[in-house]
């Protein structure tokens, strides 16, 4: 029975899939993907743009309600200037003079511009103020006796420049700006007055009279043209053949003077040369050959010639007179003149011998160990009380 029911049952036989994918499926398959992806980031980057348009639509309504204060405007007109500005009755410019702009608290002040007529005072005290300057300058030109000369007043000085050292001290001196060029003159007129203790020198500030020409060789060296030159940081190995050699092309060299250690007898350092004529010394000065020698650069400068400041002293080489000393003068010989003899021979003078004072036996002095031998001594024994006894009640 069993078997012929099971025979019976028709069973259904279902068709299996094939699990591999065409290629085309595969490509639809990732593209379905990306585009879910992109759709993702679409709607993130929306969200982020609406939170960001959001945050600008706040803060400009905070914006709006701060009120913005332009201190440097100026002064809105009222509803009666602005009737008067309609019918033309209203100056704006009396109106702008009236009520000026106000400046900002960080703007720096507007410094005064240079004029071309100026004065030089020099010679001030150094406790000198802007000031007094221009109450001095005020005050001696009103009393000015020349009338072609105009009297300066406050308001033609438009510039005083006093310049100032690293403190609070000035230099000495100030520049004051004026209108015109007889205001200049009323001012330089006024030059040995005093103020404040001092004479003041006065001149116009475009005149460099009375100023010292430079000299050429003020560039070359500090000191004053000489015969002498200067040589200094030389090597210690330096030599005066070395120096004779070097500065050869200069001048006649006359002598070398070379500092050197007395142990070793090297170089210190520094030596002093001697010219015949100056010229040598500004020739080694100009020439840039001169400035090295043996891998060091030197230092050169004019040396002083004490044959100026002292034209006795005298320097001789070769038997020749060096030029600017004077010549050693020769000596004439003396006649001698004969004493005359003696007609009596002088006594012969007598010795004195002085008596040796001797010491006095009582004032003599004994010797500290017999004084302490012959000394009293203390007695060491037990000295019984003499005194008597107080008592109180």
């Amino acid at each position: 029975m069993s078997n012929s029911s099971s025979e019976d049952i028709p069973v259904e036989v279902q068709p299996v899939e094939n699990k591999k994918e065409s290629k085309k499926e595969k490509k639809l398959r990732k593209q379905e993907k990306k585009n879910k992806k992109s759709k993702k980031t679409d709607e993130v980057e929306q969200s982020e743009e609406e939170q960001e348009d959001e945050q600008e639509d706040d803060e400009q309504e905070a914006n709006d309600d701060e009120i913005e204060i332009d201190l440097t405007a100026s002064v809105p007109l009222s509803k009666k200037q602005q009737r008067l500005l309609k019918k033309g009755k209203l100056d704006l410019d009396k109106l702008a003079k009236k009520h000026p702009i106000p400046k900002a608290a960080d703007a720096e002040p507007e410094k005064p511009s240079k004029s071309e007529f100026g004065v030089w005072i020099g010679n001030l005290s150094f406790d000198t103020s802007r000031e007094d300057i221009i109450r001095f300058i005020v005050g001696k030109t009103s009393q000015l006796e020349d009338e072609s000369l105009p009297k300066v007043v406050e308001e033609d000085i438009t510039r005083v420049n006093i310049p100032k050292k690293d403190g609070n001290k000035i230099k000495g001196f100030a520049y004051v700006d004026v209108p015109s060029l007889a205001h200049v003159n009323s001012i330089v007129a006024l030059s040995e007055s005093v103020l404040n203790g001092r004479k003041l020198l006065i001149k116009n500030a475009n005149s460099f009279e009375g100023r010292p020409a430079a000299s050429p060789t003020s560039a070359l060296s500090k000191n004053p043209p000489s015969r002498i030159l200067f040589v200094g940081n030389l090597s210690f190995d330096t030599t005066e053949d070395n120096l004779q050699e070097h500065f050869r092309h200069c001048g006649d060299i006359v002598r070398i003077r070379m500092a050197t250690f007395e142990d070793t007898g090297k170089c210190k350092g520094f030596a002093f040369i001697d010219f015949k004529d100056e010229e040598g010394p500004t020739t080694a000065l100009k020439s840039k050959l001169a400035k090295m020698l043996i891998n060091r650069k030197l230092r050169l400068e004019y040396g002083e010639d004490r044959s100026k400041r002292n034209p006795h002293m005298r320097a001789r080489a070769n038997d020749e007179v060096i030029e600017g000393e004077v010549p050693e003068e020769k000596h004439v010989p003396v006649e001698r003149v004969e004493r005359r003899p003696r007609t009596e021979e002088p006594a012969p003078r007598k010795r004195v011998f002085k008596e040796r004072r001797q010491p006095d036996s009582n004032n003599k002095r004994q010797k500290s160990s017999v004084a302490l031998a012959t000394a009293q001594r203390a007695s060491a024994a037990i000295v019984p009380s003499t005194g008597k006894k107080i008592t109180f009640d």
